[in-house]
Order: structure tokens, then sequence, then C-alpha cells
């Protein structure tokens, strides 16, 4: 999930919040996406699934939590293949996933709140909008938006016109995770 606090770019300024992550596992797309919620409507026509109410999708390490996750599907090839017995398919078949309302996007002790998240499967990446809030360990950025590319170990965070970028990093906090 967030292989996060890498590498936030702000704007004309990257600030590289530690490297010992690089080291740190990646969660393999094809392990299962197990979620869980008070609801859910699966939507055949539109290759969607909602789960409302107290979401939880869990991925290996990686956990998001919201009010609303909605699971979109790549369009089914045409194939011999035997047809599905009407679970879910497995994380290959997942376009994309949309969570919506106090969104936590947590791994290890990485986390990512705001109000509204999407992640690309085949890009391998996150967008998260709306009181986006990036915090490992002590360290705090607050932004507009957050990118956070998965499979180059990084994250950008966005600012705007009217609200900069704000960073809290405690560079002692690194050196104390070592030992």
């Amino acid at each position: 999930m967030i292989c996060i606090g890498i590498l936030i770019a702000v704007p004309g300024q990257p600030v590289d919040v530690g490297s010992q992550t690089k080291a740190k596992p990646k969660v393999e797309r094809d392990q299962p996406i197990h979620i869980v919620s008070d609801r859910l409507d699966a939507y055949s026509e539109k290759r969607m699934v909602v789960f409302s109410g107290n979401a939880v999708a869990t991925q290996g390490g990686r956990t998001i939590r919201s009010d609303v996750l909605t699971l979109y599907y790549k369009e089914e090839k045409k194939s011999a293949a035997p047809p599905s017995t009407g679970e879910a398919g497995g994380p290959g078949d997942v376009e994309r996933v949309e969570a919506k309302g106090h969104v936590t996007i947590s791994e290890g002790d990485r986390i990512v709140t705001g109000d509204n998240a999407v992640y690309e499967q085949d890009a391998q990446k996150i967008t998260m909008t709306g009181n986006a809030v990036m915090r490992e360990g002590a360290n705090i950025i607050r932004g507009d938006k957050i990118l956070v590319f998965l499979d180059e170990n990084r994250g950008v965070v966005e600012g705007t016109q009217s609200g900069r970028v704000k960073a809290t990093i405690y560079p002692g906090d690194q050196k104390e995770k070592k030992r």
C-alpha cells in the first residue's frame, strides 16, 4: 500500500523522509483482498460491488477503512474458461477501488487519511484527496492531494494555490527506529 514517506515532492523541493523504508516488503498484487462491511450491493452489469458501513479491506499488511468501498472489475475477456462461481474475482480482476468517507489506509506505522481515495490496480497508485494527511511515526505531512506510487516506493504531496503543503519531520526519529 503505502510505502510512502519515501520521497515527498513539495513544489520546488523534494524531501527524503527516510531511505530504510525501501527494505520493507511490498504487498504482492496476487494476494487475496479480504473485505468486511455492514452491507454489500453487487451490480453485475456495471461490474462493481459496493461495500457500505464500516468497510474494511485487507491485502497482506495493507488495510483500507472507509464508510463506503466500491470495487470496479475489469471487463471480462471472452475465453473458454468456465464462468465465475459468483464470488468476486481475485485481485487481478480488480480495476480500481474507490473509498469514500473517513478513509484510512495503513501499512505498518504508515497511515494516510482523507475524505476520498482511489486505488488503481494496474498503475499501482493510490490517490487520497480531501483533508489528506500522511503519518509515519511522529512525522506528519498535510496537503490537498497525496499520490502514492506503490511500485516506485514513493509518494507525492500536492498543495493548492490557497493552501501549501505542511510537514513536520523529526530527523532523529529515523535513527531511533534503526535500533
